[in-house]
């Protein structure tokens, strides 16, 4: 059926009685058509717990495209299949940048099949039917159907076979005719690697010509892994171990975007889940799972095209005075400091008084007033100093700080200010000048 059919006559149904009802079509999807006395049955039907179904599609709605011309794209495919007699839903979505995958176990498929619907009237629907504990969804052809203990949904999609082909993970990392095998692979623990993409994230450029730092360099070499992002004004690197078992991979740099990185975050589920990380020519893939689940979730993303600038360059290596100070006084200090601040007066002053181990911040802006705050340090070595920074840039980094004690080194008021915590982590950050 043709889309721009079913769309003009949808216009012209009234809403019904009870619960029955047509919804109006969105960006020229198809309608969704709800009536609770509706028997049809479609050779996919599965019976799946709405809660993990509902987690399912807020998850790989993350990855399906706003405004396109390419329908599919603004669809979730929804695929019933049974793997060693064990029966899971697939979800798949993808906007041609990031594509994911996400598995649901707890569901009763009773006969495989799949189907292309509309993301948003999925989403829509599963967390509209809150009191019913299970949905029953069946497909026949192009229309899929949702029923929950008294309403029914139909939804008119797209052949699911127009749905671009999603790689298989373990299709990347072994190479196949079609897919170019993988130049690099490796497994980390995923809350050390949420650690090491937390630390890093926040400094990415938003919108930057430089298209090279809108995402984050990830390095692996022997027995290490980086890494680094950058926004032109502030540096964050982050540096962590790889486990003994792993020391003989492959080196792996490459340039993850930023909306890929920020989507993995949200599948995290365990901090002990196992990530497997396989990197191509032109995509990165990550794998989420355990031992008895090894692909719960999958998400893909091209990669970032051009080369990240020579961080090494912009550290700092000739810093005389060292600051430590306790992580939660310092954040509480530039926030309030940070209140009597506008867009023509956005920096703070840092006074910093090594005799008194005292640190006083204060901000003016005209016609607002004026903002002074004190705090101890732990210790301070070297000459007193005053420099400006933009409290956003601080407040920011000791937000992904866990430790509570934090060094901060400088030079000059007109020298960049290095913060680390311990070996594992280093923040590059410009003064602002407040003259």
């Amino acid at each position: 059926m043709d889309p721009n059919t079913r769309q003009a006559d949808s216009a012209e149904v009234p809403v019904m009685a009870d619960r029955s009802w047509t919804i109006p079509p969105a960006n020229g999807l198809g309608t969704v058509h709800c009536d609770p006395e509706t028997k049809e049955q479609g050779p996919m039907k599965v019976i799946c717990d709405r809660g993990a179904l509902q987690d399912a599609v807020n998850l790989v709605s993350g990855a399906v495209a706003g405004r396109t011309p390419r329908v599919q794209l603004t669809c979730v495919k929804v695929a019933a299949e049974r793997r060693d007699g064990v029966g899971e839903l697939v979800l798949s979505a993808t906007d041609a940048e990031i594509s994911m995958r996400v598995r649901v176990s707890q569901v009763d498929v009773q006969q495989p099949g799949e189907t292309l619907i509309p993301a948003d009237k999925l989403r829509a629907i599963v967390g509209a039917e809150d009191a019913d504990p299970t949905l029953t969804l069946d497909a026949e052809a192009e229309v899929c159907h949702i029923r929950g203990t008294d309403a029914h949904f139909k939804i008119f999609g797209f052949p699911p076979e127009d749905f671009p082909p999603i790689p298989d993970f373990a299709d990347v990392v072994a190479g196949t005719a079609q897919i170019p095998k993988s130049r690099g692979f490796f497994s980390y623990r995923a809350g050390a690697l949420d650690t090491l993409v937390a630390r890093t994230l926040f400094a990415t450029a938003r919108e930057n010509s430089r298209y090279a730092i809108n995402g984050v360099l990830l390095k692996r070499e022997g027995k290490r892994i980086e890494m680094v992002a950058t926004d032109g004004r502030r540096m964050a690197l982050s540096r962590a171990a790889i486990p003994s078992t792993d020391k003989e991979a492959k080196g792996v740099s490459c340039i993850i975007p930023t909306k890929a990185l920020a989507q993995l975050q949200k599948l995290y589920r365990d901090p002990d889940e196992v990530v497997q990380v396989a990197v191509t020519d032109t995509q990165v893939y990550f794998s989420l799972g355990s031992e008895k689940d090894p692909h719960r979730a999958v998400l893909s993303s091209n990669l970032v095209e051009g080369a990240f600038p020579p961080y090494e360059d912009v550290i700092p290596k000739d810093q005389d005075k060292k600051v430590v100070f306790d992580r939660d006084a310092m954040a509480s200090a530039v926030r309030r400091a940070a209140l009597l601040t506008n867009e023509e007066s956005r920096g703070v002053r840092l006074r910093f008084n090594g005799k008194q181990r005292q640190l006083e911040l204060t901000s003016r802006a005209p016609e607002m007033g004026e903002a002074q705050v004190t705090v101890e340090l732990n210790s301070y070595e070297g000459d007193d100093i005053e420099i400006g920074f933009n409290p956003a840039f601080i407040i920011d980094v000791l937000k992904v700080i866990s430790e509570q004690e934090v060094v901060m080194e400088l030079k000059s008021p007109n020298k960049p200010g290095v913060i680390k915590v311990g070996s594992d982590f280093l923040y590059v950050v410009m003064p602002v000048n407040l003259q």
